[in-house]
């Protein structure tokens, strides 16, 4: 595929899509363990997203083992790691490092949650200016579906994936852009078991018939009767020595003693995974960039871009989180989708995907647009730098005040 023939497609067809089957990295059967998600009620364990699926015309049981959101993430740090391989893709960077930081250096609008509209950006400053109060920050403030051009300088990605401008001073109602892929892997085939979660309702919560233990054997063999108290000055077997406020709590709260084994229903077996992405030209078809030679080589440009994401998060692997390690099971094709349904398969590889992207920007260049040589740096903004600072303080005390509930989509 060369850049002329992606951008007749992008102008005529109706999208590329690709399905491609893999399987556990440890071979067909083995157990994956996809995200959970808190269940209905207080104390209801986690569970999997289960759902129903069509195909080939019988109601085939699935779950969700990567959400759009979650692959939207993963397709953006593919993108992200060929940017440290040398692959010049615009992006914002917003640099903490020599602010004595732990371990936080960089957040680029690669990895940022909202992109380049995202709060981190918004609280930086570019040369001197807060962001969103500089040229280019009031530009893309402005950026609509008629006009895209900011973005598509700046950060293009967000314009692939999707992005909103919730964060600024308009409460919500700023620049608006819906994501133009829409990529999501499933486990297909699943063995589920079935029971009444409510009783008032009679609704049934699916859960599936793989199980996974925990447990820990302290080597110290402090037993959970043993008294200890928390409070100010941290833990104690002395109330008074542990400080203001001291109440007692079980050793496995301050992580001492044994944790009693358990078994929980989660972890799944599937006949496969399969990991469905679209490429919707229709999308693309929506963003204007001020002329039609413009709107074509930016549309071009976000295209090879689509596809390039793909073929890198191919390259990296799909090591999704801790036992969910997948790997292609054979290699799918592309496939162009024609107006009228029809299907195409289109060759692309890693190599291939790069050289077209590389196309793309030079076509766009040519267009008019105006891409940074590097990413745009900015700089954090103090009260920015002195948020982290001191919630940094308060984990390495113990005293951060949150609790994580158990979702593994990310």
């Amino acid at each position: 595929m060369d850049f002329p023939s992606l951008s007749q497609m992008v102008a005529g067809d109706a999208a590329l899509r690709r399905r491609q089957v893999l399987q556990p990295v440890g071979g067909r059967g083995d157990k994956i363990f996809p995200p959970t998600y808190p269940g209905e009620g207080r104390n209801a364990p986690p569970r999997h997203v289960h759902e129903v699926r069509r195909i080939d015309g019988k109601d085939v049981d699935c779950v969700l083992v990567d959400s759009v959101q979650s692959q939207a993430n993963r397709l953006e740090e593919a993108l992200l790691e060929a940017v440290r391989d040398g692959v010049r893709i615009p992006h914002l960077l917003v640099d903490f490092s020599g602010e004595g930081l732990a371990g936080l250096t960089q957040i680029t609008s690669l990895d940022a949650p909202h992109r380049v509209y995202d709060a981190i950006l918004r609280d930086s400053l570019l040369e001197g200016q807060p962001f969103m109060k500089s040229p280019l920050g009031e530009a893309l403030a402005k950026a609509k579906i008629g006009d895209a051009t900011a973005v598509l300088e700046a950060s293009p990605t967000a314009l692939l994936f999707g992005a909103w401008h919730s964060t600024g001073d308009g409460g919500g109602i700023g620049a608006k852009f819906a994501r133009c892929v829409v990529s999501e892997i499933s486990a297909i085939g699943v063995s589920v078991e079935e029971f009444v979660a409510d009783k008032r309702t009679g609704e049934l919560e699916v859960r599936t018939t793989g199980r996974r233990t925990g447990s820990r054997i302290d080597p110290l063999g402090v037993l959970r009767k043993v008294e200890v108290f928390k409070g100010g000055a941290g833990w104690d077997t002395d109330k008074a020595r542990a400080g203001k406020g001291a109440k007692q709590v079980r050793p496995s709260e301050i992580n001492h003693g044994n944790i009693a084994p358990s078994v929980m229903p989660l972890g799944i077996t599937c006949d496969y995974a399969e990991h469905m992405m679209v490429l919707s030209f229709a999308a693309l078809r929506r963003l204007r960039f001020g002329s039609p030679a413009r709107d074509a080589a930016g549309r071009g440009l976000l295209a090879a871009l689509g596809l390039l994401a793909v073929a890198e998060q191919d390259a990296q692997g799909y090591a999704l989180r801790s036992r969910c390690d997948l790997v292609c099971d054979g290699r799918a094709s592309l496939q162009l989708v024609k107006p009228d349904g029809a299907v195409a398969d289109v060759a692309l590889d890693r190599v291939g995907a790069r050289a077209l992207f590389t196309q793309a920007l030079d076509a766009a260049t040519q267009a008019g647009f105006t891409f940074p040589a590097g990413p745009i740096r900015l700089t954090p903004q103090p009260k920015l730098v002195e948020i982290v600072r001191r919630s940094q303080e308060l984990a390495l005390a113990g005293e951060g005040g949150e609790e994580g509930d158990e979702n593994g989509d990310a």
